[in-house]
């Protein structure tokens, strides 16, 4: 709140001033590179100092949910963790984000039969910037505090082996998502990279029938 009793625009998470209609708009888009933040990770039953460009010369799946110790979060996680060996086998990485600290991932895996499945890193974004960052934090009017203020939304970022995002979805929190459906992404991405001028038709999968773009092309499909 500003002197006169009004909402000020100036953000904590980031320091700057910004339109408060704009506040889901990720700052990280579809083809940049994604900002290079370093953070706390629970892995191993150890903490560890990360970076993204940690992940250089891997794809990376950045997957941010809302809380530890709830209830579509961990359905969501035991999928991925199930799938990992599948994102290893293809050069590709993942890192699950919440606002909770190190503290409560190590409390949740301790206790959760689920989360113990995890071996990939359960990162750390006490602060919200991270989220703030990727335009999944939830963010209050300023006037009273909501259940889900400081949490942050599901998202799904996936990034290439450069750091360049080349996906992302976001869903209400209400709705769990589909880890198999990250990995055939991923896949599609992996594709096209190395067949230039070659696009993946919807619900493609390896193995299966690509297009190539062009005017003979147009009306036939």
């Amino acid at each position: 709140m500003n002197k006169n009793g009004q909402k000020s625009n100036y953000c904590e998470h980031c320091g700057d001033f910004h339109d408060p209609m704009k506040e889901y708009v990720s700052s990280v888009k579809v083809g940049e590179t994604i900002p290079d933040f370093a953070f706390e990770a629970f892995q191993g039953n150890e903490t560890k100092a990360l970076k993204f460009s940690d992940f250089r010369g891997k794809w990376l799946v950045v997957m941010f949910y809302p809380a530890d110790f709830t209830f579509v979060c961990p359905t969501e996680l035991e999928e991925m963790a199930k799938l990992y060996p599948k994102f290893k086998e293809i050069n590709a990485e993942v890192v699950s984000f919440s606002t909770d600290t190190v503290f409560s991932h190590k409390a949740w895996h301790d206790t959760s039969e689920a989360i113990k499945q995890i071996d990939f890193p359960m990162g750390a974004d006490p602060s919200g910037k991270i989220s703030y960052a990727f335009g999944v934090l939830i963010e209050g009017d300023g006037t009273e505090l909501t259940e889900d203020e400081g949490l942050s939304m599901r998202g799904t970022f996936i990034v290439d082996p450069a750091g360049t995002l080349r996906a992302m979805e976001v869903t209400h929190n209400s709705i769990g998502r589909k880890a198999a459906e990250t990995l055939r992404k991923i896949q599609a991405a992996q594709y096209v990279e190395t067949h230039p001028g070659n696009v993946c038709p919807a619900s493609w999968e390896p193995g299966s029938d690509t297009l190539e773009p062009g005017m003979d092309l147009v009306g036939k499909i």
